[in-house]
């Protein structure tokens, strides 16, 4: 599942148990998912921005070398 189809899922969930249209077993299954789709969603986001930090940081020391 991509990232866009896991942040999709959790806002279905969380619509789903903001309407209370499930009962108690299914809330909870489903809590249980929405849980492990935002440490997915979370990981994503931190290896992300990792990568990001360090595509600037070479960005900056080309600029930098470029300007010697």
């Amino acid at each position: 599942m991509t990232f866009e189809e896991k942040n999709a899922r959790l806002n279905e969930i969380v619509e789903i148990l903001e309407n209370g249209k499930a009962d108690l077993t299914e809330s909870t299954k489903l809590f249980e998912e929405a849980i492990k789709i935002a440490k997915e969603l979370n990981e994503t986001l931190k290896n992300e921005k990792g990568k990001i930090l360090e595509l600037k940081k070479a960005m900056d020391n080309f600029i930098e070398e470029e300007m010697q």
